[in-house]
């Protein structure tokens, strides 16, 4: 399937579709089980035209499988869901068990995790700030064996169980998909900012805006951590933008007459390809 929306903003990557699937797609990429490994690298890889795909043992990390919807994967985080909370917020140093697991990990060679582990990553005040966050996290166990991300144009929406796409896009881009995402819907709020992980925004959080009688298009990529990991991949000046599949096909049929077919646009679209090509003395 061919993207008018991609089309007309001029974007640079493939849009990259969500799909629940009973297998997985012969040759896709996969995490060893086990192994840790960060969801959103395989968006950025079929952002580039590759398959990726996720089970119950191959989700790479905790909030990875978080976010794809395989349950409450926290409860197998180190030191369980306390530790988790402790974690994302101050840190395990403070508690006898924490810094227990925190020294095994030192001891197993895995340093860097080790120190988020004792110290915390500090993306919330406090571990009472974590567990509200979860708790009203739309954490869910998917009735499907695998989720599958590909390109769009290897999909298959008579065949396929399609959830949303992503657009990796700059910021001029992002904000045409913002006034697209607004142009014939009944508010002004069509277009959301969750704070959570990348990956979450991409998926459990994109699976709740389906149950919407309106579904919202989801800003993320504000994740710091998976901008560290995908810096490599897709660039440092990008966004994720998120559409549930009945918005992205709304999108697709409004593209036909908008102001992606205007002066403004044809501007912006002209000056940023210039600067793009242009010599830097």
């Amino acid at each position: 399937m061919n993207s008018k929306v991609a089309d007309a903003i001029g974007l640079n990557s493939k849009p990259v579709v969500v799909v629940w699937a009973d297998s997985a797609p012969e040759g896709a990429m996969r995490f060893k089980p086990g192994r840790w490994g960060c969801v959103v690298s395989m968006f950025a890889a079929a952002a580039k035209g590759r398959v990726g795909a996720f089970n119950r043992q191959t989700y790479g990390c905790w909030g990875g499988g978080v976010g794809l919807g395989f349950g409450n994967c926290y409860e197998s985080f180190p030191g369980g869901v306390k530790g988790f909370c402790r974690f994302l917020a101050d840190g395990n140093d403070s508690c006898e068990d924490g810094r227990r697991i925190g020294e095994q990990m030192v001891g197993s060679g895995d340093r860097r995790f080790a120190d988020d582990f004792l110290q915390g990553e500090r993306y919330l005040k406090d571990a009472d700030t974590t567990r509200s966050f979860l708790a009203t996290m739309p954490i869910c166990d998917l009735p499907a064996n695998y989720v599958v991300v590909k390109p769009l144009g290897l999909a298959d929406p008579a065949r396929e169980d399609i959830k949303s796409v992503t657009f990796f896009v700059d910021p001029e881009q992002f904000s045409a998909l913002v006034v697209l995402a607004n142009y014939t819907e009944p508010d002004l709020e069509n277009v959301a900012v969750p704070w959570a992980a990348a990956c979450q925004i991409m998926g459990i959080f994109a699976y709740r805006e389906l149950e919407r009688e309106h579904p919202r298009a989801l800003i993320g990529l504000t994740d710091l951590s998976a901008r560290l990991n995908v810096r490599a991949s897709l660039g440092t000046n990008v966004l994720s933008f998120t559409t549930p599949w009945p918005l992205f096909l709304k999108m697709e049929q409004n593209v036909e007459g908008s102001f992606l077919q205007r002066r403004t646009w044809d501007e912006l679209r002209r000056h940023r390809y210039e600067f793009q090509h242009s010599s830097v003395p």
